[in-house]
C-alpha cells in the first residue's frame, strides 16, 4: 500500500509562539516513522528556532496558502491525501474547502472547534473528554491527555516509574516560557526565585536578547545561582535532570507530565485558563498564578514567592507532585492520533506498528 502524504498547516511567531508547531511536529515524527510523507504549510515567523524543529527533522516546508483556493491548489499539487489543521487564526472555509475533496482533515483544537470542518478532532487537554461539542456527519473527537501529542524526544525520556527527590543535592531549577516568551515572563520569575531566599540552581531560558539583559541583571543570594541560556533542543534533557521546572501552563505542561517532572506553572494567557486551573486543583502542578498580577510587587507576588520556595525546601512535596504529574500521562498519544489518522487514509502505515506496540495499548 503507497504511504500518504499529510499536510500539516499552522504557523508559529514572536506573538502566536510555537506550541502548536511543536506538537504538530511530534505528529510528523509518528507519521514518517510509518512511512508517510508529510508537508508543513505555514509561516514561522522568521523563528532561526521553529526552522530548525523541521529542517533537522528533514520535514519541507511551503507558504502558507493565503485563500481557500490556493490551499486546494497547493493539496493537489503536493498530492496530499490528508490535511491536519492546527491554528486559532485559520478560516474554516479551508478546511472545509479540503474536506469537501473527500480528504480527511484533522484539526488539532483547543476546547473551541472554532468552526473548523475535520473528520477527526484531537483535543489534548486536561478533562476535555467531559465535554461533547456538535461534530459535523461522521466526524469522531479524540479527546483528552490520552492524546497529548508529544515528542519522541519527550517520550523517550520518560522514566519507567515516578521519579524520587533528591534531598541531598541543591535543587536544580529549569525555568521555560516556550519558544519566544512572548509575555517576557522569565525575568518576572527569575526576581520571585531569587526572593525565595532558598538555595537553588537555576537554568532560565532568555528568548532574546532582551530577556536576557533583564536575567543577567538580577542579583542572586547566598546559595544562588541562575544560568541564562538560549533556546535549545536539549531541553527535554535538562527538565529530565530537574528537580523543579517552572513554565507556562500551555502545551509544554503536558511534556512535563510526561517525564513527571515536578512543576510550578503560571497563566500567561486567557485561553490556558481552564487547563492552569485543572492542573493545578488535580495537583500535577503548583499554581504560581497570573502573570500580570505576579510583576508589581503585592500579594500575588507573595503567594507566588511563597509557593516557590516550599517547592525548593520541601523535596516530598516535589515527590508527590512528580508521583502525580507521571500518572497522568502514558506518553502515547502521538500513537493514537497516528492511528485515527492513517485508518481515516484507508489505513496506509497503520499496519507498520508492530504487534507488541499494540498488545500494550489500553
Amino acid at each position: 500500500m503507497t504511504a500518504p502524504r499529510v499536510g500539516i498547516r499552522c504557523d508559529a511567531g514572536p506573538r502566536t509562539g510555537v506550541g502548536h508547531l511543536v506538537r504538530c511536529v511530534a505528529l510528523a515524527e509518528e507519521l514518517t516513522a510509518r512511512g508517510a510523507e508529510v508537508h508543513f504549510l505555514g509561516d514561522l515567523g522568521g523563528l532561526a528556532w521553529a526552522e530548525t524543529q523541521l529542517t533537522t527533522r528533514g520535514l519541507p516546508r511551503h507558504p502558507p496558502p493565503p485563500t481557500a483556493t490556493a490551499l486546494l491548489a497547493v493539496t493537489g499539487r503536493l498530492g496530499l491525501d490528508a490535511l491536519v489543521v492546527d491554528s486559532y487564526r485559520l478560516p474554516p472555509a479551508h478546511s472545509a474547502a479540503v474536506r469537501a475533496t473527500g480528504r480527511p482533515v484533522l484539526a488539532v483544537v483547543d476546547g473551541e472547534l472554532r468552526g473548523q470542518h475535520a473528520d477527526v478532532y484531537v483535543d489534548q487537554n486536561l478533562d476535555a473528554e467531559l465535554t461533547a461539542p456538535a461534530l459535523p456527519r461522521g466526524a469522531t473527537r479524540l479527546a483528552g491527555l490520552e492524546y497529548a501529542l508529544l515528542r519522541r524526544g519527550v517520550r523517550q525520556l520518560r522514566p519507567a516509574s515516578p521519579r524520587r527527590p533528591d534531598a541531598t543535592r541543591t535543587p536544580r531549577v529549569v525555568a521555560f516560557f516556550g519558544g519566544t516568551d512572548a509575555f517576557r515572563a522569565a525575568p518576572v520569575i527569575g526576581r520571585l526565585l531569587v526572593r525565595t531566599g532558598a538555595a537553588f540552581e537555576a537554568a532560565v531560558v532568555a528568548a532574546d536578547a532582551g530577556l536576557r539583559g533583564e536575567l543577567l541583571a538580577l542579583t542572586p543570594g547566598p546559595g544562588q545561582r541562575i544560568d541564562v541560556i538560549a533556546p535549545t533542543d536539549r531541553l527535554p534533557e535538562l527538565l529530565a535532570g530537574a528537580d523543579l521546572a517552572v513554565s507556562a501552563s500551555g502545551t509544554a505542561t503536558w511534556e512535563l507530565l510526561c517525564l513527571g517532572v515536578p512543576a510550578a506553572v503560571v497563566r500567561v494567557v486567557d485561553n490556558q485558563i481552564h487547563g492552569y486551573e485543572r492542573t493545578v486543583a488535580r495537583g500535577f502542578a503548583s499554581g504560581l498564578g497570573h502573570l500580570p498580577a505576579l510583576r508589581p510587587p503585592g500579594a500575588a507576588a507573595d503567594t507566588a514567592t511563597r509557593v516557590l520556595r516550599g517547592l525548593l525546601t520541601d523535596p516530598a512535596a516535589r515527590g508527590g507532585l512528580a508521583a502525580r504529574a507521571w500518572a497522568a500521562i502514558d506518553g502515547r498519544g502521538t500513537e493514537r492520533v497516528a492511528d485515527a489518522l492513517l485508518a481515516r487514509t484507508g489505513g496506509a502505515g497503520a499496519s507498520r506498528r508492530s504487534a507488541a506496540q499494540r498488545a500494550v495499548l489500553p
